[in-house]
């Protein structure tokens, strides 16, 4: 496979191929351009390109004026993933991340204790920390330096976030307003199933993972009609960014709560609004009991 291919790329090429497999396609079928596109919400060109990577690897075939089609059955697929490559930026940016999160950092440090601590160069610390400013963890400090942004106890942030959440988001699923696009629900239904079929989710940028769960619910929040509850649901998830950022490390979790997602998404596709709404209060009381029985325990060792 070239080794110029970009990571993006090569994500894209691996959601076709979860297509593909969920969709049972068999050898010859005509992958069309336009409606891949469609479907992950981007334009032919990038499709295009991820094609181009499937047919270099012979999974399918490109014919002069024609288009792409299929060589290999679904089935046969099943432990195909196309690698996607970390970036020296996403490892400090993650670990920098991670490090606040376990408190190895304090509130404020200079580039030059980051350049040290992480033996990172200038240009990859500068684009790290311009990015984790766009992701309001960090402010430039007014002399020189960076602070991390003030939060909450985390477990106190946290539990409170979720029974907050418990009360507000499986009600905008029955709400007088409620209206879906089906289109963007069946798109980020795909991005679940690639993180379901994965066959090392510990391998997949953890950034990738939280956009995937931020977006599922700021995207059914916005269907509720309601700007309050979108509102009120982005302004959850800018926490969760910092609190629960290192929380993917279990792979099992991962799974199930991608598969609980996709429960969700198909009730709602299926306008089973109130099962949906139900389904949606069962995955939530699972997250806020874990986080609640966090706190006990931390409370149990006097921390």
């Amino acid at each position: 496979m070239t080794q110029t291919a970009t990571a993006s790329g090569r994500r894209l090429a691996n959601q076709i191929l979860d297509l593909i497999r969920e969709a049972k396609f068999e050898p010859g079928h005509h992958l069309r351009e336009q409606q891949l596109a469609d479907m992950a919400g981007v334009s032919r060109t990038p499709v295009r390109a991820a094609l181009k990577l499937l047919s270099e690897l012979g999974i399918i075939e490109a014919r002069r004026n024609q288009g792409f089609f299929l060589l290999k059955a679904y089935d046969e697929l099943q432990r195909i993933s196309i690698d996607v490559p970390t970036s020296s930026d996403q490892e400090l940016y993650e670990q920098l991340v991670k490090d606040r999160i376990a408190g190895k950092l304090p509130d404020s440090l200079t580039q030059i204790e980051i350049a040290q601590r992480y033996d990172a160069d200038r240009g990859v610390m500068s684009r790290t920390l311009l990015r984790l400013a766009e992701d309001g963890l960090i402010a430039r400090n007014k002399g020189h330096g960076w602070s991390f942004l003030p939060t909450l106890n985390s477990d106190v942030a946290l539990s409170n976030g979720y029974g907050f959440r418990l009360m507000i988001e499986p009600g905008g699923l029955v709400s007088p307003g409620f209206r879906a696009d089906k289109s963007a629900l069946k798109r980020l239904r795909l991005q679940h199933i690639y993180l379901i079929n994965h066959p090392d989710i510990l391998n997949v940028d953890s950034r990738q993972i939280f956009e995937t769960d931020a977006t599922f619910h700021e995207m059914l929040a916005e269907f509720s009609g309601n700007i309050f509850v979108l509102q009120a649901i982005q302004q959850q998830n800018r926490l969760r960014r910092l609190l629960e950022f290192g929380s993917y490390t279990n792979k099992q979790r991962v799974r199930e709560w991608c598969q609980e997602h996709v429960a969700i998404i198909d009730a709602v596709l299926e306008e089973r609004l109130s099962e949906a709404a139900e389904m949606m209060r069962q995955h939530l009381q699972s997250a806020y009991q874990m986080v609640l029985n966090k706190v006990s325990k931390s409370n149990e060792r006097g921390l």
